[in-house]
């Protein structure tokens, strides 16, 4: 039976889940996170149904794995289908055709007028550990910069690419060292005190500053960036700076690295976030979307640099695994046949509009901001001072959840809501979610 919803018949979490959430706290580390505390039974479009019945509208969509939504029957089938036939091998023992054509159409659908080759992993992480390796490998350097605000991932590495300290890094140093901040152009909260409207591209203009202070560029093997800023806060720089760096890398050969983890496959409007700068990055890391749910990532480059990581050096013994490369054939073929990234555009542009709308109704936001479906909106206490607003933030996901629209937050000081609904929702489901966000925002501003 289809689900329909939300629909909210138990208390949340209800008995059922309760039941398990004791099963979590005696077998589970507490280190393992949970932002809605419900267990779900199936998933449907941009539906869930947890083991109490309650249905939720899930604007997280697996923090933007699910573009295609839950359960997509051409993806289920498509994992059927490759299952009966064999779950593994490893690529580095015998090669199969899924992996060939996953690589394939990532080095023809990715931006750029040049050839590109592609690796196939298991994570976000583990695609960016190996874009470091090979951008290492490639300019024979080892210096990398990076961003406030960046998140790269939870392993050694990109624990110390990643910059919020808690939850993610707290005493789990030391991390690995040549690895150098940035300020990453936050126009709402300009690092430099600067009006994004009369700026002249202040922030860009202090690499020179930087190269002289922090690392010299002839050290410095590579630049990653997020196009849009994911755990960082939905934050999206100018994309003429993204052509100061473009021009930057050039000059110093330095690899241009775009983490495209959270911002690829239709999220921003188009099919990859990057397709709206003015110049191509030299690498890119993808992963969450790309299989509707199945365990895969890509590092995808120019030739030359793929190709200078020698034999043995790269790859994993689950990495492109067969079943989840057919769900990554599956889903691009959805996205490109069905025009995804139009469908982000149309309800990106009705959504936002739905959020202006709260902003003008709700003080305590004090900004709208992000591209394509790719949407957040940031939480103050006061419009002028823009002091953060994190427990009403926590209070308001909470308040939307028991009433059945699931939502997480974001940000180094944690007052970001962000949005990454599945492609596959209505405008009524999007309607039904501003309305239970109305209602939250209307009961926590009264405190």
């Amino acid at each position: 039976m289809p689900l329909k919803g939300p629909s909210i018949i138990t208390p949340v979490p209800g008995p059922r889940s309760q039941a398990l959430l004791k099963l979590r706290e005696e077998n589970v580390p507490v280190g393992v996170s949970v932002n809605t505390p419900v267990f779900v039974e199936r998933g449907e479009g941009v539906l869930f149904q947890d083991v109490d019945g309650n249905v939720f509208l899930d604007f997280v969509g697996g923090i933007g794995v699910l573009n295609v939504g839950y359960s997509h029957p051409e993806v289920v089938q498509a994992v059927k289908d490759q299952a009966e036939k064999f779950f593994h091998t490893s690529i580095n023992v015998v090669l199969y055709e899924q992996y060939m054509r996953v690589a394939e159409h990532m080095n023809n659908l990715l931006p750029g007028d040049f050839k590109k080759k592609t690796m196939l992993v298991n994570s976000g992480a583990e695609a960016m550990e190996n874009a470091i390796k090979i951008a290492r490998k490639y300019t024979k350097r080892s210096e990398i910069i990076v961003f406030t605000g960046a998140f790269h991932g939870r392993t050694n590495l990109t624990m110390g690419m990643t910059s919020k300290v808690q939850p993610y890094k707290f005493e789990f140093g030391p991390f690995t060292p040549g690895i150098h901040r940035m300020l990453f152009p936050y126009c709402y909260r300009c690092p430099y005190g600067q009006e994004r409207e009369n700026c002249d591209l202040f922030c860009a203009k202090q690499f020179e500053s930087f190269f002289l202070e922090e690392v010299a560029p002839s050290d410095v093997a590579a630049i990653v960036v997020e196009p849009l800023q994911g755990e960082g806060g939905f934050i999206l720089p100018p994309d003429e700076y993204m052509g100061v760096i473009r021009d930057i890398c050039d000059k110093h050969g330095i690899v241009f690295i775009a983490d495209e983890i959270q911002t690829s496959f239709g999220r921003t409007g188009k099919l990859f976030a990057t397709e709206h700068w003015p110049a191509a990055p030299d690498m890119w890391t993808t992963a969450k979307s790309i299989a509707g749910g199945m365990p895969i990532s890509t590092v995808t480059g120019r030739t030359e640099i793929m190709d200078s990581a020698h034999v043995g050096g790269i790859g994993g013994t689950y990495s492109g695994n067969p079943v989840a490369a057919a769900a990554a054939l599956k889903v691009i073929e959805i996205m490109q046949r069905d025009d995804y990234p139009a469908k982000a555009q149309v309800y990106g542009e009705y959504f936002s509009e739905k959020l202006n709308n709260l902003k003008e109704k709700h003080d305590i936001i004090g900004d709208v901001r992000g591209r394509g479906i790719m949407l957040a909106i940031e939480l103050v206490k006061d419009r002028t001072t823009k002091a953060p607003a994190k427990d009403e933030t926590n209070a308001v996901i909470k308040e939307c959840w028991q009433n059945g629209l699931v939502l997480l937050s974001a940000g180094a000081r944690g007052n970001v809501i962000r949005f990454l609904i599945p492609f596959v929702v209505t405008k009524e489901q999007l309607d039904t979610g501003i309305k239970i966000l109305d209602a939250a925002l209307e009961k926590v501003s009264r405190g």
